[in-house]
């Protein structure tokens, strides 16, 4: 609501006498620029350009590093350098030789990313000066410290190109690769970021090193602390470490390339082993900074947006695509509208490709209405509250702002979406729509081309001037995530019908609040041969309920600013919630109507079929897929039917084509009820009128069928060998697995739980990664996970890897050395504490996001405990040792009982 200057007066002032008091207390070296909407932008003498955006709602902080460096600044046989150099900056510097080390040590969850226009590094971590402090200094150090060393390059290379076997594995992603490097003809944008396989493979040291000093510098680099700091402190540590770097003496050269308006049609081809059928496009389109660039936004809403969209109208609601997608490439020099449809097989894609084409470019005959741009506008100012009301998103999201120009047009864009007309969208579409601004496929010469407007580029510091943002944001509490605050904080309750609730109200960010229902119903018997009915129910819960289609469903939610997600199997559903304080009850109340009077309509059971159908013919040739469904049909024990069956593929088509609607009805009547459940929620609402919902929504609504957790009892299999070949995939898996007799509240569950972690669940420190990944460089993803069941003690041990086919034999030798190893030496006392110091860090960081506390408490609900359990956990965590560890880890693991799993191309030898 907006309140006039006279009411606002004082405030003003007192936020200028703040400001005031704040620039006269800046440490020396340090400016303050400007304020937007709780984030403050400073300046250091060596150009640094820093943002503060404070927030104590949760007891997290994130530190995000973006260098304005990305492929665009690659020149000739220098493509993949950008993010070369994002791998090796985990790789050490003299004052912090093993940073992998460090920041599992301080319970960080950290990643660096490397895109067109930027690179950057961030971590998220539990709120404290300690974490703080560290980041900050390693941040400062690894800017123009790093080693780059060819010892580190020579040991990363395997793992780079196993990153690049892994994306060629995705036909979908290698023909959009294609598709842009045909559209750009000079631009960087045309070349994918991970570089070409021979420039890598041939990178010159010198050149990276040289690369890294020129780019990795203070005065071509943004640092973003978001979250729980103080700001005083937290700007004195910065200029202690970060302003004790020298301003550089060389001067970064503007880029200056741009294609030419395209002037025909392009087509590429793509001809690879898959099961599903792709139909691809993009339009040049304009730079971020750009007014016109919300207009895109909006347009790739309208054409992409599921189940609302024009394309999945056309293509999948007629049966000719089982999913479409697209996306606007908001970059700092013009980008692209990205267009995509997935087809299966058996369908003709010159038909669907003409009716791709068709959606797209008749806009002009069939106009943009203001329904479309309403509802687009309303999902896009969603997706930017949702981001800017969680600091540690925010902080990571800003980096796209600031590669596209100025960190304020993440503002400016939102401000500029709220304006967008169906005549801005409508102008833009006729405009650059056209097929001599397509790529799709060949180039094919044209008498009279319709050319799209030239690329300019747009002047961000012109387009921001006098620019301010909104003064209107909201904080939420300091929140403590320990056990028993949350016990404390948890109101438990038990409906009259049976279904259990946790309620925990606390203050958060923009109001905003995360809530997860969990229905259970049916028993092994009463379930058999329904598991596909069962997930068809679960599938087409929110496709239509009490007289809304799919479409009004989803904008009743969009309305309620929330984002509901309904998913589940024949054994129950599960409904996740996010909104804001105000429409929770409104939201509850939307989620038991749907609940309670499902439609199932004709058309949507159809288009479910067809995509469930693709994603089987997918999985056929998907190594990952194939992997895991051979190792779990190998602890086949029941008869084909029971739930506890794993499927062949064939198994699954012909289920899936099997089912039938009047199945589905029927499911629904006999089995869905209320009685079996829980609803957790948490963040900022009152609990009185979520209870009147529910029981408004959900009361008297009984399971006409009885309930029994569907068990499994352990069972020793023998160790075991499995490997199938699948053709032209340049990445293989490797998955092992164990069953385990033991249960979650097992005295030794905890110990084992550590152990695990300090083998391979951790961060790419563990045992398993700094063999496999750091040292061997032979996968980009390497780990192991323990999977402990809540109630039997049937549960199990395993390890999975990514790898290239012909460095099998390196893999299984490097493993098997690493399982021997931890087994027969242990895992050493300065392990386990580093260990256990990082896996505490890490519940404390999962705790402290609404949306998992909420999973957590229905988890725990279900198993009937509270919040003591965890803290039981915690302190068995804690009371471990070096001693008990290794003794669960050599009473329950046996490698000569590990079913081992190899899929992967292993007839063909690359070098």
């Amino acid at each position: 609501m907006r309140k006039s200057m006279v009411k606002w007066g004082g405030a003003w002032l007192g936020l200028w006498a703040l400001q005031g008091a704040l620039a006269s207390s800046l440490p020396p070296g340090v400016t303050e620029v400007t304020r937007v909407e709780g984030v403050t932008e400073y300046r250091l003498a060596n150009g640094l350009q820093v943002l503060l955006a404070p927030d104590d709602s949760k007891p997290t902080a994130t530190v995000n590093v973006t260098y304005r460096v990305g492929s665009r600044m690659e020149s000739y046989g220098e493509t993949g350098m950008a993010h070369l150099l994002e791998h090796l900056m985990f790789k050490g510097t003299p004052k912090h030789p093993d940073i992998m080390s460090g920041l599992t040590s301080h319970g960080m969850r950290p990643n660096g990313t490397t895109w067109f226009d930027r690179t950057n590094y961030f971590e998220s971590f539990p709120a404290s000066e300690n974490n703080l402090d560290w980041a900050l200094k390693m941040e400062a150090d690894r800017m123009v410290h790093s080693n780059v060393a060819r010892k580190d390059l020579d040991s990363e290379m395997t793992v780079v190109r196993n990153e690049m076997e892994r994306g060629e594995n995705d036909p979908g992603d290698v023909l959009m690769d294609k598709i842009m490097a045909a559209a750009y003809q000079w631009h960087n944008y045309g070349k994918s970021t991970i570089g070409a396989r021979s420039d890598v493979e041939n990178v010159n040291i010198a050149h990276l090193q040289a690369f890294y000093h020129k780019y990795y510098q203070p005065d071509n680099a943004t640092l973003v602390v978001a979250g729980r700091f103080d700001t005083t402190r937290t700007l004195k540590e910065i200029q202690q470490t970060f302003g004790q770097i020298a301003r550089p003496k060389r001067v970064l050269e503007p880029t200056y390339t741009l294609d030419p308006a395209q002037d025909g049609e392009r087509q590429v081809i793509l001809r690879r082993v898959g099961d599903v059928q792709y139909v691809e496009a993009v339009y040049h389109a304009v730079a971020a900074a750009s007014p016109d660039s919300p207009a895109f936004e909006v347009l790739a809403q309208v054409l992409g947006d599921t189940p609302t969209g024009r394309l999945h109208k056309s293509l999948v609601e007629t049966g000719l695509a089982t999913s479409i997608g697209a996306d606007y490439f908001n970059l700092a020099e013009p980008g692209v509208l990205f267009l995509q449809a997935e087809v299966r097989k058996d369908q003709k894609l010159d038909d669907v490709r003409d009716a791709f084409l068709a959606t797209v470019e008749k806009i002009k005959e069939q106009p943009i209405t203001a329904q479309e741009v309403e509802r687009a506008e309303a999902n896009l100012r969603n997706s930017i509250d949702t981001t800017f009301n969680d600091p540690e998103r925010f902080g990571i999201a800003l980096s796209t702002a600031i590669a596209n120009g100025d960190w304020r047009l993440f503002f400016l864009t939102r401000d500029r979406l709220a304006k967008v007309t169906p005549a801005d969208v409508q102008r833009v579409a006729i405009a650059y729509l056209i097929p001599s601004n397509r790529t799709l496929g060949l180039f094919i010469p044209t008498a009279n081309p319709l050319r799209a407007p030239a690329p300019q580029r747009v002047d961000a510091e012109a387009q921001l001037q006098g620019y301010h943002g909104s003064p209107d944001y909201q904080a939420g509490e300091a929140f403590d995530v320990s056990p028993a605050n949350i016990q404390k904080r948890t109101q438990w309750v038990t409906m009259p019908d049976g279904l259990k609730v946790a309620l925990l109200s606390k203050k958060t960010r923009g109001n905003t609040v995360h809530a997860r229902l969990s229905l259970h119903f049916g028993t092994a018997d009463s379930l058999l041969g329904k598991e596909q009915v069962g997930d068809f129910v679960a599938g087409l819960m929110d496709r239509g309920a009490d007289g809304m289609s799919r479409s009004e469903i989803q904008d009743k939610f969009t309305a309620l600013k929330a984002q509901v997600a309904f998913s589940g199997s024949a054994t129950g559903l599960t409904v996740m919630i996010q909104t804001v304080k105000e429409n929770l009850p409104a939201t509850v109340d939307l989620v038991t109507r749907i609940l309670r009077n499902p439609t199932f309509p004709e058309s949507e059971f159809k288009q479910w079929r067809e995509a469930s159908l693709a994603d089987v013919e997918e999985s056929r040739s998907d190594p990952q897929a194939m992997a895991s469904n051979l190792l779990h049909r190998y602890f086949n024990r029941h008869p084909r039917g029971d739930l506890r069956y794993t499927s062949t593929f064939d198994e699954t088509a012909e289920d899936i084509k099997a089912v039938t609607q009047d199945q589905i009805v029927q499911f629904y009547r006999r089995f869905y009820g209320a009685s079996h459940g829980e609803l957790a929620v948490v963040g900022d609402f009152s609990p009185v009128p979520v209870r009147a919902a529910l029981e408004q929504g959900l009361g008297q609504w009984a399971n006409a069928e009885p309930y029994a957790v569907v068990l499994d009892d352990y069972q020793a299999f023998p160790g075991k060998t499995l490997q199938q070949d699948v053709t032209d995939k340049a990445n293989a898996v490797f998955l092992a697995w164990q069953p385990l007799p033991i249960k979650d509240d097992d005295p030794q569950a905890q110990a084992l739980t550590l152990g695990n972690y300090v083998l391979g669940e951790g961060f790419l420190n563990s045992r398993l990664a700094t063999r496999i990944r750091q040292k061997e460089g032979l996968s980009y993803g390497v780990g192991s996970f323990l999977r402990l069941n809540d109630q039997v003690p049937n549960s199990a041990f395993g390890a999975y890897a990514i790898y290239a086919p012909q460095n099998r034999a390196r893999l299984v030798k490097a493993f098997d050395e690493v399982i021997a190893q931890v087994l027969g030496q242990g895992l050493t006392p300065a392990e386990i504490e580093a260990g256990k110091a990082a896996l505490m860090q890490s519940r404390k960081l999962a705790r402290a996001q609404d949306g998992s506390l909420a999973a957590q408490l229905d988890k725990l609900m279900f198993d009937q405990r509270d919040a003591t359990f965890l803290a039981q956990q915690d302190d068995q965590v804690m009371a471990a040792d070096s001693s008990s560890v290794n003794e669960a880890l050599k009473k329950y693991l046996d490698p000569a009982r590990f079913v081992t799993v190899y899929v992967g191309d292993f007839s063909a030898k690359k070098p």
